[in-house]
This record gives C-alpha cells, sequence and structure tokens, in this order.
C-alpha cells in the first residue's frame, strides 16, 4: 500500500513547481533580449548614416594606431614608448570590436556602399555645413582619413630603430590622434546615438590627453 502523500512531500513539490515556472519565465525574458539585442530595430541607423559611416572608418584609422603602436614596441626598449604603446594599441582594438559589434548588431555590412569619410560632409545637427576643413555642403569626401599614415611613413617607421624610431612614432601617432579626434568631434556634432556619441565623447578626452603626453615625450627625445 502506497503511503499517503506528507505535507513535506507537498511543499517540496510545490516549491519544484514554482522553480519549474520561474526558470521558464526567465528563459522566455533572456530569449526577448537578446532577440532584442541580436536583430536591428525599427530606428537602427541606416547603411549611408552617419552612424555607420563613422563606425567603419574609425575602426580602419584605430586598426592603423594598433599596427604602428606593436611595430614601435619591437624597435624600442624604452619602457616609457612600449608603455603607450601597449595602452594605445589594447584601447583602440577593443574599441575597434565595439564599431564592428555595432554595425553587427544594426544588421549593416562592415565594408561601406559609398566612399570612405562620405559621413563627414552630411549636414550637423545644427543644419551646417560639412566638417570644418572640409568642403561646406558637398559630397566632396577627403582623399585619406585625417591623421591617417602614408605607406611610405609606415616603411619608414619599421625601418627606423631606437631613439629615430621612438621620434618617429610619436609624431605620427600626435597627427593621427589629431585625426581621430577631429573625426570623432564630426560624429558628435551629427549624431543623438548615445552608444555612438558615449565612445566618440570617450575619444576626444582619453586622445586630446594622450597628445599633450605624446608630445611632451617627443620634446624630451628632440636631439
Amino acid at each position: 500500500m502506497t503511503d499517503a502523500p506528507t505535507n513535506a512531500d507537498s511543499g517540496r513539490r510545490s516549491r519544484l513547481a514554482v522553480a519549474a515556472v520561474i526558470t521558464a519565465l526567465l528563459l522566455v525574458a533572456a530569449s526577448l533580449v537578446i532577440g532584442r539585442l541580436s536583430a536591428p530595430s525599427d530606428d537602427s541607423p541606416v547603411d549611408t548614416s552617419v552612424e555607420a559611416g563613422f563606425a567603419r572608418d574609425m575602426q580602419v584609422h584605430h586598426l592603423q594606431a594598433v599596427d604602428m603602436s606593436f611595430t614601435v614596441r619591437d624597435l624600442t626598449n624604452d619602457p616609457a614608448v612600449r608603455l603607450l604603446a601597449y595602452d594605445i594599441a589594447t584601447s583602440q582594438s577593443q574599441q575597434a570590436g565595439q564599431m564592428f559589434g555595432w554595425l553587427a548588431t544594426w544588421g549593416l555590412s562592415q565594408a561601406a556602399s559609398e566612399p570612405a569619410m562620405t559621413w563627414m560632409t552630411r549636414p550637423s545637427l545644427d543644419g551646417g555645413g560639412g566638417h570644418e576643413g572640409m568642403t561646406q555642403g558637398t559630397a566632396d569626401a577627403p582623399a585619406t582619413m585625417p591623421g591617417l599614415a602614408t605607406p611610405a611613413q609606415l616603411a619608414q617607421l619599421k625601418a627606423a630603430t631606437g631613439v629615430e624610431a621612438e621620434r618617429l612614432y610619436l609624431t605620427l601617432m600626435i597627427a593621427h590622434h589629431q585625426g581621430g579626434v577631429e573625426m570623432a568631434e564630426a560624429v558628435l556634432e551629427r549624431s543623438t546615438n548615445r552608444v555612438v556619441t558615449d565612445l566618440a565623447g570617450s575619444i576626444v578626452q582619453a586622445q586630446t590627453s594622450e597628445i599633450a603626453l605624446m608630445q611632451d615625450m617627443l620634446a624630451e627625445r628632440q636631439p
């Protein structure tokens, strides 16, 4: 004869049932959140938006800084330069990954459908024309990104050693950061997307500070 269920057994089964319901609800909620994060929303930036253009072009810009930073770390034993190069490589590779993720979340291609830097020619939020220093109110994009090192300059850096490599790296990276700040300020003038403007603001702040540091480091290494 089977024993009648006790109050303890009933309570245990009730707790298990409640736990199962809660688990199911949590799984449903999690799937909804994941779906919202992975699927492009109706107000996601479009392919030719300022935000998408910035994400694509700043990735290219950042990755050159990463490349130059790894290059100089192999060309000098100076601890200050090596630490700076490591910090730049780490932060800018992480930020490039963020921007890659934006485009994936927005359902957009990593490849642009229009020339690089076209987004900087778009009107600003206050109705102004293209970014300062560019042809105003036209679709003329610059031939190169602001501050981007040329192939010849990169080759010169790779051929240098010691203090010469340090000076060249600092000179190129100061110009590179100035260009990065210009691009970040340009998207701040054109976007209200909180994710984009938060990162752009942090780029302006961090790279402006690093420019001052690198100018001091460069002055210390002048012959």
